[in-house]
């Protein structure tokens, strides 16, 4: 399992925080989705059935950017 950690624009509100780890756990391989500081999302997923890549077109497809931090 791999961990990443997110920086995510925008990612202000719990409301944001809930779309984005929704986005993020509907992704196959995605273990754990956490929200440890505001702007950030922590993940954890099997590299065999998800990349990193693949999170952050998840976290684009409910209208924030991300990148790793």
């Amino acid at each position: 399992m791999n961990r990443v950690l997110l920086g995510v624009r925008g990612l202000n509100t719990e409301d944001a925080a809930e779309r984005v780890m929704s986005a993020l756990k509907s992704i196959g391989g995605v273990t754990e989705v956490n929200n440890p500081h505001p702007g950030q999302i922590e993940v954890g997923f099997d590299p065999t059935q998800a990349t990193v890549m693949d999170l952050l077109r998840a976290v684009r497809s409910v209208g924030y950017l991300a990148g790793m931090l």
